[in-house]
């Protein structure tokens, strides 16, 4: 059991009404809840950071339908990746007060958890917050779909976002010769090529896809890591040499999108160049993976410590900031992953 006194209640956030259109803060509530005694295969962790990301979107807007997830109702928490600390566990639990975990019960500061769904953070990676990143995505679909090969062109959808500041870095370390990203920000842009790996950053809105993309990339691109779909994904299929490997590991143009509900993304694919081209393109499930977390840890932690790479990432102070950390997420003025310090 503790060894310090806990307050009675903790914070949490909660879905008050279901958006017409994109989320936004007063679509949330802030509740003060009790907090509880963990039973037998429980323990209670008080959570020191959690991940904002735009699946919530999803889930929110009522579209999960083959989503490992549940849809969030009026009334629900919110919740997603979080690390903290364990202090409550009752005797014979297999975790003791004060082990660092990760979990799955995020945007509150108190969570009851199950032994079975806390992971020992241990220490493969330098600093707790690093469990956060989504940098497991990016490696998982750079070597197992897109498998980079040195002397690659790898173009990276959505490359200011928690997948893709990652992936730029990522795609340099295993031998890519040339990355290209795209963004909506110029300032965006100039960090991923100052900071992040990137060779040339093509921006939403200046010109059509395509162009830049023919511009950047004459004789095309090897390999793709999209994490947005729609227009972008059709102008990396279009640019596509032969045998090009395309990861898809999310969709940003549907979940971001105010006209739909974050259930879908449609984009147009030209058939006839896919199978001329013998492209292939796959969707990256973690769950088909499960090595790669383990590979991912002990490489970002090698990374990490030799200064080969950054987890480029926001933190936002306070749990009653998380709200508007994800309508500012979903509006796109946060650079790399979204993290909140309750």
């Amino acid at each position: 059991m503790p060894t310090t006194t806990l307050p009675r209640t903790g914070r949490e956030v909660r879905l008050a009404t279901i958006p017409e259109g994109l989320p936004a803060r007063e679509h949330f509530a802030l509740a003060e809840t009790p907090l509880p005694e963990p039973a037998d295969g429980q323990v209670l962790v008080r959570n020191s950071h959690f991940l904002v990301f735009p699946g919530l979107r999803t889930l929110i807007g009522g579209e999960s339908d083959g989503l490992p997830l549940p849809l969030l109702r009026p009334g629900d928490a919110l919740f997603g990746p979080a690390v903290g600390e364990v202090v409550a566990a009752p005797p014979g639990s297999t975790l003791r007060t004060g082990t660092a975990v990760s979990h799955m019960f995020g945007w509150r500061e108190y969570a009851l958890v199950a032994d079975t769904a806390c992971t020992p953070l241990g220490a493969a990676l330098p600093d707790p917050v690093s469990h956060l990143a989504q940098g497991s995505v990016a490696y998982g679909a750079l070597t197992r779909l897109a498998r980079i090969r040195p002397g690659d062109v790898v173009l990276v959808t959505g490359a200011a976002g928690a997948v893709g500041s990652l992936a730029g870095r990522i795609a340099r370390l295993l031998g890519a010769a040339k990355v290209i990203g795209t963004t909506g920000s110029p300032a965006k842009a100039a960090r991923l090529v100052d900071e992040l790996g990137y060779d040339t950053v093509l921006l939403r809105g200046a010109r059509p896809f395509d162009e830049q993309l023919a511009e950047a990339a004459p004789e095309g691109i090897d390999a793709v890591l999209d994490t947005v779909g729609g227009e972008q994904l059709t102008a990396a299929l279009g640019a596509a040499r032969q045998g090009a490997r395309v990861a898809l590991v999310g969709t940003l143009s549907g979940q971001l999108s105010p006209l739909r509900a974050g259930g879908s993304a449609p984009a147009e694919i030209d058939t006839f160049r896919v199978v001329v081209r013998g492209l292939s393109l796959q969707g990256y499930s973690g769950a088909d993976h499960p090595d790669v977390p383990a590979e991912w840890n002990r490489r970002f932690g090698d990374w990490l410590r030799t200064g080969a790479i950054t987890f480029p990432h926001t933190r936002i102070q306070g749990i009653e900031r998380a709200p508007g950390a994800l309508q500012e997420l979903i509006e796109g003025r946060h650079f790399g992953a979204v993290v909140v310090e309750p």
